[in-house]
């Protein structure tokens, strides 16, 4: 199924739609051949559509590679073929990816093309999926009806959890996720034109986790040059928490050796099976966390693929175009209720009083029936300190930088339920109506032109001081701002 598998739907990432997307018509036709650096590849073609999956953009990640920077991978005789689903990177079984789960494997840098043609100069949109950075993949995206829309969707995937994360003493590692979709930003560039794409307008887009990954793309200098849009949906570089360290980072290392047993050897840590490394990974604590569920969500500042905190980066980095928004509720809170009074501290440092004020938390619990949109007072918490605040944070550092950005706000539940985490993926990218809205055609105009806007929507009108930003429900799409009295102001983390 389309989208099988884009993020969790656990307390930890909220739910999906659960309702299944229309079948879709598809005719056979000749397997279509492309022809990229590393040697030939054979795809399939459907109603139309191209689609190229499993297309190595790195050297397979396996001892003594792991832990190690992404390298150009082998070149190939003859035709590879590249119709069959690759394998999802290495992960758990949380229930919402256990199609992942049983389809993965340690050697997994590679991703999907979709297009219309071979042929052409058509503006791409580079997909980093979901899953709190411990799952998932990019699914089917790029059977996307948004290549209809004449744009080229290529789905990325990058190691997750200890493998991708994991800052070790002697083994090495560090940021190697951020690295993994830097290599496929550069496989993109060198070959997308063979694809009927334009490298020179490539777009990146992500949801929650992968939302991060583009706004941590945006703010790498590594990164610079290789993309001229970013999409960034229920995500920033650090969910509202404060960066780590790297001397933080190495500290969670060691606790992985030491349940690893490997007592600082490099080569045990790189010859021990994929399985235990990740459960080990999942054993860490990190003090400055009230869910240790979050910990691959805390970036750190390792002085290499970051050389400086992300918001200084982005301070100085050059303006992108921006498409930014969150869900009207997105998760619950990390750690639960008994966690409140620790994470609104996280959150608002220094300012603690006036955020405990502003939600009235020495007043009674307010009851919140099963239709109430707003949530939980709880809900409302987490869903303002790890996503609204810092989306609208990011947005005007990305204004004051010079680049135009279009706020959203996504309120799409049809039962009447809450609007929660990743329930706008199937309005936006499987083209499912939002009433009489088709979500899909501002995404693919941004992608096209930098600017949503186009004949037919409702004016969408780019962010300001006021932060205006687009409302978006079953109701239609209207012009908003956030309130006067907006808890925000007293954060600035990204």
């Amino acid at each position: 199924m389309f989208l099988r598998a884009q993020e969790p739907s656990t307390a930890n990432a909220g739910a999906r739609d659960p309702r299944p997307l229309p079948p879709q018509e598809h005719v056979a036709a000749a397997a279509p051949v492309a022809r990229t650096s590393l040697g030939s590849v054979r795809g399939t073609s459907a109603g139309g559509h191209l689609v190229f999956r499993g297309l190595p953009y790195a050297a397979p990640p396996l001892a003594p590679r792991r832990f190690a920077p992404p390298a150009p991978p082998a070149r190939w005789p003859g035709v590879r073929d590249a119709a069959a689903t690759a394998p999802a990177c290495t992960q758990q079984d949380y229930g919402w990816n256990r199609a992942d789960h049983l389809h993965q494997s340690e050697d997994c840098l590679t991703l999907d093309v979709g297009t219309e043609a071979l042929t052409g100069r058509r503006p791409v949109l580079v997909w980093i999926h979901g899953g709190a950075n411990y799952a998932g993949s990019p699914g089917d995206m790029a059977e996307s009806p948004i290549v209809a829309r004449g744009i080229v969707m290529v789905g990325v995937r990058y190691r997750l959890g200890a493998l991708g994360f994991l800052h070790h003493r002697s083994a090495g590692g560090g940021n190697l996720a951020t690295q993994d979709q830097i290599a496929a930003l550069r496989w993109v560039r060198e070959n997308i034109a063979r694809f009927g794409g334009d490298p020179d307008r490539v777009t990146i887009a992500g949801e929650s986790a992968g939302a991060q990954d583009v706004g941590l793309l945006v703010a790498a200098p590594a990164a610079r040059g290789l993309f001229r849009r970013a999409i960034m949906e229920s995500g920033t570089p650090g969910f509202g928490l404060p960066w780590r360290s790297r001397e933080e980072a190495l500290r969670l290392g060691d606790q992985v050796d030491d349940a690893l047993g490997a007592r600082g050897d490099a080569a045990a840590m790189r010859s021990v099976a994929a399985w235990p490394l990740l459960v080990a990974g999942e054993t860490t604590h990190d003090q400055s966390l009230t869910d240790d569920s979050y910990r691959w969500l805390r970036t750190t500042v390792d002085g290499t693929v970051f050389p400086e905190a992300p918001d200084r980066l982005l301070a100085a980095a050059p303006g992108v175009d921006v498409l930014i928004g969150t869900n009207r509720i997105e998760l619950d809170l990390p750690g639960g209720h008994t966690r409140r009074d620790a994470f609104v501290a996280l959150s608002y440092p220094g300012r603690e009083a006036e955020a405990r004020r502003f939600y009235r938390l020495d007043q009674p619990e307010p009851r919140a029936g099963a239709t109430d949109r707003d949530g939980t007072r709880d809900q409302r918490i987490a869903t303002d300190a790890t996503f609204r605040c810092p989306a609208q944070r990011f947005a005007a550092t990305m204004a004051r930088r010079g680049g135009k950005v279009w706020r959203y706000l996504f309120d799409g539940s049809a039962t009447g339920a809450p609007t929660r985490h990743a329930l706008e993926i199937p309005f936006i990218y499987a083209d499912q109506p939002l009433g009489a809205l088709r979500l899909i055609d501002y995404w693919a105009n941004f992608v096209k032109t930098g600017d949503p806007n186009g004949a037919g929507l409702s004016v969408w009108p780019a962010a300001d001081a006021a932060q205006t930003y687009l409302a978006l429900d079953a109701a239609g799409a209207r012009v908003a701002v956030p309130p006067v009295e907006d808890v925000c102001r007293w954060g600035d983390s990204l």
